[in-house]
């Protein structure tokens, strides 16, 4: 027996057939990885959807590549169906375990937070850029064209005032690849596509009506980054008058007791989506919407991802980071103080509460004219 094995083929397993169940020597479908990549890139979920531009710039850098990224488990689901990344590993001990074995022609670390950073520092590669973990313990920038990202965390006024950069363009120049305008990636399974298609039958949508879904929240980390209810209760009033238009509920299982006192005041101008579906199947869910009006919060990465026209309100965040693609418009509060990025918060009116009805109204119409 003359053993012949190409460990660098990208379909090669070792403990198993290959799913071509081909012996290796004289295979048609061999395909060498070429440039090994690994991306480090944990969490948030809309941090790491916002992150997927990337794999479009390293394609077209590296044809020949096998790119594998590492991810915390809650934001999984968005990236198992992507055809671009070869393969996916959860943050985890025993996943991660085959690292330390491996090596990489190059690693790109996306974390600032430590056990992100580590990995950049502890794994093989022949080139690192972005950021891993110094022997103090705290982050560090690992070529010059990851500086301006790593200054921008630690300088209030630069990231709020001065910056004019998307995060896209952000994590390409710490990447040193050429920024396109790539947009996201984002792939729904056929699974959640027929979840949506039978709420679709289910609510008697036609073809001919126009979805607008509202994103009641954003999340608890930051003070005030979700509308008020007083001002979705109007919206929802206001687009009741509009013929043909469905409003769709929107929310997780943060939202559930807001949604249920909207629902219970908009007296069935409004159809309720749920906040108990999965990620996969609540993106499913936004992909039957024309338009979607929501916060900062993964909602609106979604449906970025989604190619969907988007009314996005920003608060304490900063609006300039994101990239709409030319298919949403901003409505950044005016109240002097933000973005803030306060977690508590006692300004009165705040700067959700500055946000009018009208203004959405306005912004809704602009994307949507009949």
């Amino acid at each position: 027996m003359n053993p012949f094995w190409r460990l660098d083929c990208r379909y090669f397993i070792g403990d198993r057939p290959c799913k071509f169940k081909r012996l290796c020597e004289g295979c048609e479908q061999y395909s060498p990885m070429g440039h090994r990549i690994l991306i480090v890139k944990l969490a948030a979920i809309g941090d790491v959807l916002r992150t997927t531009p990337l794999l479009t710039g390293l394609k077209r850098a590296y044809p020949q590549s096998h790119i594998t990224w590492v991810v915390d488990k809650e934001a999984d689901p968005l990236l198992k169906n992507n055809p671009f990344i070869d393969r996916l590993l959860p943050f985890g001990f025993a996943p991660l375990l085959p690292l330390w074995a491996e090596s990489f022609d190059l690693a790109i670390g996306l974390e600032k937070e430590p056990r992100g950073a580590a990995i950049v520092s502890k794994v093989e590669a022949k080139e690192k850029r972005g950021f891993a973990l110094g022997p103090e313990g705290n982050p560090f920038p690992l070529n010059p064209s990851s500086e301006y990202a790593f200054f921008l965390g630690l300088s209030d006024e630069l990231k709020f005032y001065q910056n004019k950069k998307t995060y896209p363009e952000l994590i390409f120049e710490i990447a040193q690849i050429e920024y396109q305008k790539d947009d996201y990636l984002l792939f729904l399974s056929p699974e959640d596509s027929a979840f949506a298609e039978k709420f679709t039958r289910k609510a008697g949508f036609k073809k001919s009506d126009r979805l607008i879904g509202l994103n009641t929240g954003a999340g608890s980390v930051f003070a005030n980054k979700a509308w008020t209810e007083e001002g979705y209760l109007g919206l929802i009033r206001q687009l009741k008058k509009e013929r043909g238009t469905k409003v769709l509920l929107l929310g997780g299982p943060g939202e559930r007791e807001r949604n249920r006192r909207i629902l219970n005041k908009a007296r069935g101008a409004v159809i309720d989506t749920g906040c108990d579906n999965t990620l996969g199947q609540f993106a499913a869910i936004l992909n039957l919407c024309d338009l979607v009006v929501t916060g900062d919060t993964t909602a609106m990465h979604l449906a970025i991802g989604l190619k969907k026209k988007v009314v996005a309100l920003f608060g304490p965040t900063c609006a300039q980071e994101i990239e709409l693609y030319g298919r949403g418009d901003k409505i950044v509060s005016s109240i002097p103080c933000a973005p803030c990025y306060r977690r508590k918060c006692e300004v009165s009116p705040n700067c959700m509460e500055a946000i009018t009805v009208e203004e959405v109204m306005r912004k809704i119409k602009g994307l949507l004219p009949r």
